[in-house]
């Protein structure tokens, strides 16, 4: 496997990207994610992939709070269309009726943190990918240009 160790970004090993293991902390809870450069084995970066992670983790805390309260909010949402198609059997595990941070905390996970190519250096983008029990098949995601939530919804808009 190659791997680079770049100055900004640290140790990253060649997988379908430029990956890592790191932590974060989310709805209170310490999680290891996959931090994902996106870029060719080349190791190429954009400078808008860089001045994006370099922004982020500025103000990580700030984005992550924003990222929360975004979550919850999408949730609060949608979760009574789920539980209609769930059916009586699956809605309480899949969708429950919840209202406050700490309940959603329950059913996401953090799985990556990705900064995609944008082909626009004067876009920073950042995709938080969870895993939610809602919506297991397409995920979610939080996506951030220019260090502001933008969209909240599957993880396609990220990958």
């Amino acid at each position: 496997m190659k791997t680079i160790q770049h100055k900004m970004f640290g140790e990253l090993a060649y997988y379908h990207g430029w990956k890592r293991a790191m932590n974060i902390t989310l709805f209170g809870h310490e999680k290891t994610v996959t931090l994902n450069i996106e870029a060719e084995d080349d190791a190429e970066f954009e400078d808008a992939q860089v001045n994006a992670y370099h922004k982020f983790f500025n103000d990580k805390e700030r984005l992550l709070n924003l990222a929360e309260d975004a979550i919850l909010n999408y949730y609060l949402e949608v979760y009574e269309d789920y539980r209609q198609r769930l059916g009586e059997k699956f809605a309480d595990k899949m969708a429950p009726v919840i209202s406050t941070k700490d309940e959603i905390a329950n059913i996401v996970e953090p799985k990556q943190l990705i900064f995609p190519m944008v082909f626009d250096e004067d876009v920073r983008q950042v995709g938080l990918l969870l895993e939610c029990t809602w919506e297991p098949e397409h995920g979610l995601a939080v996506k951030f240009e220019d260090e502001e939530i933008v969209e909240v919804v599957f993880q396609d808009i990220v990958l």
